[in-house]
Parts: C-alpha cells; structure tokens; sequence
C-alpha cells in the first residue's frame, strides 16, 4: 500500500467507552485506519484485537484540553465524538466535556478538513433546566455553527453488553420489589441496541 491509496483514517474520541467500542469494531471491520483519542491509552488495549496489526491506534487526549485534541484530529479524514458523561465526577463536569468539549473537537476538525459526527443525546435543548440537556443543546449549536456539514446523532437510551442503563434496572429488580418510574411513568423511550 502506498500513502495514495491507505484507507480512511477515523480519530474517535471515546472510542474505550459503551458506544465508541462498539463504534471501532464496526469501523474495523469495513476496514478504516482509527485512532481511538482516550484519557487514558493504557487501559484502551481492549480495543487491539478488534481490528487488523497497525489498523487501530490510540493517542492520548482529554477533551478539557485542547492541544490534546488538535493533536488527535491531526490527520485524519473524519471524526466521531462519542463523549458524554452521564453524571459529573471532578472536574469532567457537563460543561467542561459536553459543552467546551464538543466545541474544541469540532473546530480542531474543521482547522484540518475533516468531516464530523457527534453522538447527542434525546432531548438536547440550549434552553433545557437539566444541565445535561442544556450543555448538550449547546453543544449541537456550537458545532452547526462551526461544521454546518456535521452530522449529529440523538439517540434515546443505548442499551447492550455492559450498558450502564437496564443492567442497573435489572440488578435492581433481583433484590427489589418495585421499580422507579422514570418522570412519573410518563416518560417514554425508544432505546438503541449497539
């Protein structure tokens, strides 16, 4: 293979998490270059055998800085944010990985021609009383403004091996009689399997 003819190069930031895993295998198998953009490259060896020797690479980067993310967009054809935090712990706060975050991978994309999908959420509104809805509303609006060509995925709740969701609901189910109802029972999902 010469460099004209190499595959794709995909950077995902996330790609250790529940959906990025799930996310590089399937881009593994159609063949793509990734380089999984983790806090942590260490503990992403899981990942190694899910694609081809040299087909998958891991760079250091947290979404909190920037540099780490122009480093990791670097290169590549195209990016997929799959970052998000489900609850705040630190300094990895809505605002800090959600908001600023989303903002610093696709301004890091478009500095280097790069095309961009970002993993929402059901539900993102600027203007929601959640600071998850609200710091994810303003991140679709930061990245529309800057890649007007993204594509930003909102899916309900992502359900699978591992998910931190309905095996939470299950365990609890095994000592509980009763389950809580989610806004009153009138909350209504449309779960995504990966």
């Amino acid at each position: 293979m010469t460099l004209s003819n190499l595959p794709p190069l995909v950077t995902i930031f996330g790609g250790s998490g529940f959906v990025g895993r799930h996310v590089v295998r399937a881009l593994a198998k159609r063949g793509y270059r990734i380089r999984v953009a983790v806090r942590r490259p260490d503990l992403a060896g899981h990942l190694q055998p899910l694609g081809n020797v040299g087909q998958i690479s891991f760079v250091q980067a947290n979404l909190r800085y920037r540099r780490s993310v122009d480093r990791a967009v670097d290169g590549a054809d195209h990016v997929i944010n799959c970052v998000g935090v489900l609850f705040e712990s630190g300094r990895n706060t809505f605002e800090a990985v959600q908001d600023f975050g989303a903002r610093a991978v696709a301004e890091a994309a478009r500095a280097t021609g790069a095309t961009l999908t970002h993993i929402s959420a059901i539900g993102a509104d600027a203007n929601s009383e959640s600071s998850y809805a609200r710091t994810k509303g303003r991140a679709e609006a930061a990245i529309l403004e800057t890649l007007p060509a993204a594509v930003i995925l909102r899916p309900s709740i992502i359900f699978g091996p591992e998910d931190g969701f309905f095996n939470k609901f299950a365990e609890m189910a095994r000592f509980s009689p009763v389950l809580p109802l989610i806004g009153g029972g009138n909350t209504k999902f449309q779960p995504v399997y990966v």
